[in-house]
């Protein structure tokens, strides 16, 4: 089992706020270290797993993009349990103003998802 998957972020408010609206993610309290100037929050889900995000100035901007994708890992996966969560989901997100990444449909592999993109246009996935 994964533990946790970690990622650096401009907006570590925005972003927390993201994953706990849309994937029911339940925050600990923000972790300062003033001597870094580091934060974090880890949020976890209900099955186990936790997503953490940290800030910090000195960390280099990534080269997120909806156009290219890079080396390193490319998205993260949120199951939510049925077709139609998954509709309603994606659509909530795309109205609520995050740039779509595809649509619902059944892809080539078997898997029934949709691809949105989050505030720092991280690759996010909505499955089954």
């Amino acid at each position: 089992m994964i533990h946790h998957l970690a990622m650096w972020v401009s907006d570590i408010e925005k972003m927390k706020d993201f994953y706990v609206k849309y994937f029911d993610g339940t925050p600990n309290e923000l972790y300062k270290d003033t001597g870094r100037q580091y934060q974090s929050y880890f949020i976890s889900f209900k099955e186990g797993s936790e997503l953490e995000l940290m800030q910090m100035p000195a960390i280099d901007e990534g080269h997120n993009s909806i156009e290219k994708q890079f080396l390193g890992i490319t998205h993260i996966a949120f199951s939510v349990g049925n077709k139609d969560k998954v509709d309603s989901l994606t659509k909530q997100i795309v109205d609520d103003g995050y740039i779509l990444g595809y649509w619902p449909k059944t892809t080539g592999d078997g898997f029934y998802e949709s691809s949105v993109f989050d505030p720092e246009l991280n690759r996010v996935e909505i499955t089954l």
